[in-house]
């Protein structure tokens, strides 16, 4: 690979980032914040979600315009607003304010979840798309690991506000490298087929295209598995387990390292056995590896590091899932790629918000419940696979023998 193609995966992985990046190093400050606010545990996590929530449906609007105007100016729109929402956090005064400015957030960011995936459909299809998916991935992954980390640090040197200045700035680099790094992909004549009816219509064709609505699901409930631990791991992990956000950081990071070292193994096992078979015994893996999670720890053992062991080998094959579900679901629709992998992000996200409000209302600060919720999604996710993907893959043997 060419040394313009790391390049393209490093600056994408970083735009891609900087969303996530608000959600990794808040999570150590959680508990701070409720205390400092003085606002109850769900009052935070409101604010959690009052970011997932306009992170999900902003993207409907972020691809068509990328379609329309080009990949970067809706990218400089989104990150700009990221930016200056993250100053109003850093200010807030109450937690009323926070979820206002986080909401904003979640707006500004969600241009660079859909808009890079966009882009690598421009430049690439196949296993070559892969293969730039997953380094993108790579970069991304980096924020789990990295983010929780810088941000117990910035909490024990400046407090929970640190965090909102630390990711603006995070956001005005990903400006400069927009910038002077990376090149529009969407070309005048692309951008001249689009308008708002052709989004429309786009939405209408991919809502009727089930193999795009299948993979994104499964895709989706992969999603919500670690969402659902994020959003209930800082207070199971600190209050329950009892580790310093330092030590929450550290163990929050394992599982991120599995998802990236894993995920880096999509294009070669892609290239030798084929995308849709890798998903599919991706899925089978992580389904099995949680549901045996929530047994054993049902049974008694539910200590910490018996539920990290099962989480870093799911979420292992969680690292092989979500490249091939996105790369496969884009496959078919380079002219509107924008449009596709904005709904995609938006039905993920808004499956995803589901699944941890679900699981928010039977959290009882233990762990169980917060294990049976992923357990559920990563079910959910092979359910949704052994009944469209495999009979799909059975007709098409089929009408081929033919």
């Amino acid at each position: 690979m060419t040394s313009s193609f790391f390049r393209s995966a490093l600056i994408l992985g970083l735009l891609t980032a900087i969303g996530p990046f608000a959600i990794d190093m808040y999570l150590p400050a959680m508990p701070s914040i409720g205390q400092d606010l003085g606002a109850e545990n769900n009052a935070v996590q409101m604010s959690l979600l009052a970011f997932f929530i306009p992170f999900a449906v902003a993207q409907l609007f972020y691809g068509p315009i990328s379609d329309m105007w080009g990949r970067k100016a809706p990218l400089y729109m989104g990150i700009g607003l990221f930016a200056v929402a993250s100053i109003g956090c850093a200010l807030a005064s109450d937690v009323e304010t926070l979820i206002a400015f986080r909401f904003l957030q979640g707006i500004g960011g969600a241009a660079g979840m859909v808009i890079p995936r966009a882009i690598v459909r421009d430049m690439h299809t196949g296993v070559q798309a892969a293969r730039l998916m997953s380094l993108l991935m790579l970069v991304f992954s980096i924020s789990p690991i990295l983010a929780p980390l810088t941000g117990s640090a910035v909490i024990v040197l400046f407090g929970w506000r640190g965090v909102f200045w630390a990711v603006m700035i995070a956001a005005f680099l990903g400006l400069i490298l927009l910038s002077t790094q990376l090149t529009e992909t969407r070309t005048k004549e692309a951008r001249s087929e689009s308008g708002f009816g052709t989004a429309m219509a786009a939405y209408r064709l991919l809502f009727k295209d089930g193999n795009f609505l299948t993979l994104t699901f499964i895709g989706g409930l992969g999603l919500s598995s670690f969402l659902v631990y994020l959003a209930n791991s800082p207070f199971v992990l600190i209050n329950h387990y009892g580790l310093t956000p330092t030590q929450y950081s550290f163990a929050f990071s394992i599982n991120a390292v599995s998802f990236f070292a894993v995920s880096q193994l999509t294009g070669w096992l892609g290239a030798r056995y084929g995308l849709v078979r890798v998903m599919r015994n991706a899925v089978t893996g992580f389904s099995l590896a949680m549901v045996a999670m929530v047994v054993v720890m049902s049974l008694g053992f539910n200590q910490l590091p018996v539920m990290a062991t099962f989480l870093f080998i799911g979420y292992g094959f969680l690292g092989l899932v979500l490249p091939t579900t996105g790369v496969l679901a884009l496959e078919d629709h380079g002219e509107i790629a924008g449009t596709a992998s904005a709904l995609m992000g938006t039905l993920q996200f808004v499956t995803a918000a589901v699944a941890m409000g679900i699981a928010g209302a039977f959290f009882d600060g233990t762990a169980l419940p917060m294990a049976a919720g992923i357990a559920l999604c990563a079910v959910g996710a092979l359910i949704v696979t052994q009944t469209t993907v495999a009979r799909r893959r059975v007709v098409e043997a089929e009408a081929a023998a033919e």
